[in-house]
């Protein structure tokens, strides 16, 4: 009698003990399918099966689970993550299957497995034809059947070994798409890896390889040697058997999980009716897979010569790691629970905190307070871009700071004719992450170091006879006029580009200075999150207003640059008459020979110069080359030097006027005009084109754009206030972000409320067995 009660006692224990473990599968089930649809971070144990191609990963999992299902054969089948979780249910004598909406993880619909082998073909083909082959959205499929086992196993696409010819590149790229995708997923640490290696030498290791980046020690890693079936015939010896079952501590490194590898054969075929079909029904593969057991067992002992000891035994075939694995993730379920509890508890806060602000939104969206938002926005970001203008520290550089050579390559460099950029490090603050004025002033820096220091470019001989042209009452030459058309041209040609190089990189700057804006008031908690339309506005109209600014500034600037290439004022280039004088002096006298002598030089000198500057110093129009002809002449008669300085001009013009013979010494001295034609426009082009950028593009920003964003924006309030904010498809998208919120909530409420009840379970069978 007290047997029978014992009988009864453990047989009511055991159907407690799978009621119990049904539950804690079912949960975790489900958790795993809340973290995937609503990107929780819950940790749910799973087994993640990775190996190479034809490694026989996928009719390893089909074998697992004791049906098939999958798109299994040479090449790459699986192009997608495959999620199973698996349940046992003794009721289910065919696979009842489950398939995960794509677009609505909530929903899911009943499939058959030849739908769910079509769905998932059809996957395959599909990103086989686009440019990114593999996507790591899984596949995710609930199954219940009489031989699954209690397991989450998330079948990874094949990894892949190309030959490192330049012909194979598309697979060599394809190699790398799947070895990252498959390390992403083996990232998470509450998954067990399942290795599995096609090999009979444990020295070579193809998957291990992979795997030991992220699991060094193997210490949530089970290996698993596939194929056995075809390995036992290559063995000749024992010993090599010996090995291949229990390889020596050197050859496997770490501390793997499970102590020793498993060996696994799957039998070839597949389950139909068709005439390609080996099985008929999944229970004669299930039996076909009992069977390859029983004969590997056999093989293996004819080869070693012995009898298999239980561990040995325990190792190999796929029920024996499907027994191993089912223990394995029980475990880590059971050691997980106490600390899920807390996450959902966080999580349900987080949800119902959520819900709370998504329905103050709801009613928050009338006019008069979406109004009162926007000019309240309005003001904020305003103050937070006068704020980066005149400094601050708020703003991390390291996010929003830029180099100089950053601000290069994102805003364009301030590149010369010569298609050379001024070294960087030469300009103060080069290395710095700047934002704001600092950046500004920066960039302002730089194109005075890179203008200031700019030369006149070369001036060759023939420029200089072309430049001569003919005059429209004479064929004489004028040697002055000629100066100044080769200057301007010069010079409008090398400041134009920068002109241009200037407004980009000073837009890009101001446009900076939004995303830094955005940043700033998120941070404060200030920013309208969810009301995107009116943000765009803002935004649109913040970059409309700095381009619009950039362009006006460039042109004002731009007519400077004509006006002062297109007529020359003297006074603009030379302070006084004498300085011209002086220039023009030091030319002369280096070319004694070059047409009648010293004096003769000076006497050209002297007449180009009064002549130049004679409109603007009309106060002295009487010409001094008496004077300083007086110091030339060798004697006191003064009708004999009366003599030779007009015999001298007259030399002098028939060298140079009358002759278009270009001597050396009129070609440095068209030279040295344009060189001090040019300096002079570069200097004035300097300085009136940072006294603009300054006045009429950095200015706007403090004292023209907050009118103009508050005139946009009470004429849209006006106009129509669901074209500034949206406020059919705000509500909507509330309303919709509501509803997911509300389910997620009671999903959370639900699955707390489970695992708090298999806590207690488990606390109570502990202080059962206790006692």
């Amino acid at each position: 009698m007290a047997g029978e009660e014992s009988s009864r006692d453990s047989a009511t224990k055991n159907i407690d003990e799978l009621e119990g473990q049904w539950r804690l599968y079912e949960a975790y089930n489900e958790l795993h399918g809340l973290a995937q649809e609503f990107d929780t971070p819950f940790d749910a144990p799973a087994v993640l099966v990775v190996g190479h191609q034809t490694d026989g990963k996928s009719a390893l999992v089909e074998a697992l689970m004791g049906f098939q299902f999958n798109h299994v054969g040479g090449g790459t089948k699986t192009r997608r993550p495959i999620t199973l979780h698996m349940k046992y249910n003794p009721e289910c004598d065919t696979p009842l299957c489950h398939l995960l909406s794509d677009s609505d993880p909530s929903v899911s619909h009943e499939k058959s497995l030849q739908d769910i082998q079509a769905y998932i073909e059809a996957e395959n083909m599909r990103l086989e034809k686009e440019t990114c082959q593999f996507s790591a959205k899984e596949i995710i499929i609930r199954i219940e059947y009489k031989y699954c086992p209690n397991l989450t196993i998330i079948d990874t696409p094949g990894l892949v070994a190309p030959a490192p010819s330049r012909k194979n590149r598309a697979l060599q790229a394809q190699a790398r798409a799947v070895e990252s995708l498959v390390r992403a997923k083996m990232q998470h640490r509450e998954f067990i890896i399942l290795c599995l290696e096609d090999c009979n030498d444990w020295s070579n290791a193809t998957t291990r390889r992979v795997v030991m980046q992220i699991d060094p020690e193997l210490s949530r890693t089970v290996v698993v040697a596939t194929k056995l079936d075809t390995k036992i015939p290559q063995f000749a010896r024992a010993s090599d058997v010996e090995v291949f079952l229990s390889p020596p501590a050197s050859t496997l490194d770490g501390f793997m999980l499970g102590d020793s590898p498993f060996f696994t054969s799957v039998p070839s075929g597949r389950v139909g009716f068709g005439p390609e079909s080996v099985f008929r029904s999944n229970d004669e593969f299930k039996q076909a897979i009992s069977s390859r057991e029983v004969e590997d067992l056999v093989a293996l002992e004819e080869k070693l010569g012995r009898v298999l000891s239980k561990q040995e035994r325990s190792r190999i075939g796929v029920n024996s790691l499907r027994l191993f694995l089912e223990e394995l993730l029980l475990k880590r379920y059971m050691d997980s629970v106490p600390s899920i509890i807390p996450l959902l508890e966080k999580e349900y806060r987080s949800s119902t905190r959520k819900l709370s602000e998504l329905d103050q939104q709801l009613s928050s969206l009338n006019e008069a307070k979406l109004k009162e938002k926007g000019r309240t926005f309005h003001d904020l970001f305003l103050t937070k871009l006068s704020l980066l203008l005149k400094g601050t520290v708020i703003a991390p550089p390291d996010k929003f700071g830029e180099t100089l050579q950053d601000e290069r390559v994102n805003g364009g460099a301030f590149i010369g004719s010569d298609g050379l950029q001024f070294p960087h490090k030469l300009i103060p603050n080069a290395g710095m992450r700047l934002y704001g004025g600092a950046q500004y002033h920066r960039a302002m820096a730089e194109f005075r170091f890179v203008v200031g220091g700019i030369k006149c470019p070369p001036i060759t001989r023939e420029e200089i006879v072309n430049a001569c042209g003919v005059e429209d009452i004479h064929d004489g030459t004028n040697y002055s006029r000629t100066a100044c058309v080769i200057a301007v041209a010069k010079a409008r040609d090398t400041f134009e580009p920068f002109l241009h190089q200037l407004g980009c990189r000073l837009s890009h700057i101001l446009k900076r200075l939004l995303p830094i804006a955005v940043y700033l008031l998120q941070k404060e908690g200030e920013y309208l999150s969810g009301h995107d339309v009116f943000l765009r506005r803002v935004a649109d109209a913040f970059n409309n207003f700095a381009e619009s600014s950039e362009k006006s500034c460039r042109e004002k600037c731009m007519e400077d640059l004509v006006s002062t290439t297109r007529y020359v004022t003297w006074s603009l280039h030379n302070k006084n008459r004498a300085g011209l004088r002086q220039f023009l002096d030091s030319f002369g006298g280096s070319e004694q020979s070059a047409i009648i002598g010293n004096a003769t030089s000076t006497v050209f000198s002297q007449d180009l110069a009064t002549a130049s500057v004679a409109s603007d110093n009309k106060q002295d129009v009487k010409p001094r080359t008496d004077v300083k002809l007086s110091h030339l002449a060798s004697g006191n008669d003064s009708n004999m030097s009366t003599q030779t300085t007009e015999t001298r001009l007259a030399d002098l013009l028939d060298s140079t006027l009358w002759n278009r013979r270009l001597a050396p010494s009129s070609e440095r001295i068209v030279y040295a005009l344009v060189q001090q034609i040019f300096h002079g426009i570069r200097e004035y082009f300097l300085a009136s084109t940072e006294l603009k950028f300054n006045c009429f593009l950095l200015m706007p920003v403090v004292d023209k754009l907050p009118a103009m964003l508050r005139e946009d924006l009470e004429s849209a309030f006006e106009d129509n206030l669901d074209n500034v904010f949206d406020i059919t498809n705000l509500r909507h998208s509330v309303a919709q972000d509501k509803r997911q919120t509300e389910i997620e909530l009671k999903r959370v409420q639900k699955l707390k409320e489970k695992f708090r009840y298999i806590h207690e379970q488990l606390n109570s069978q502990q202080a059962m067995f206790g006692q």
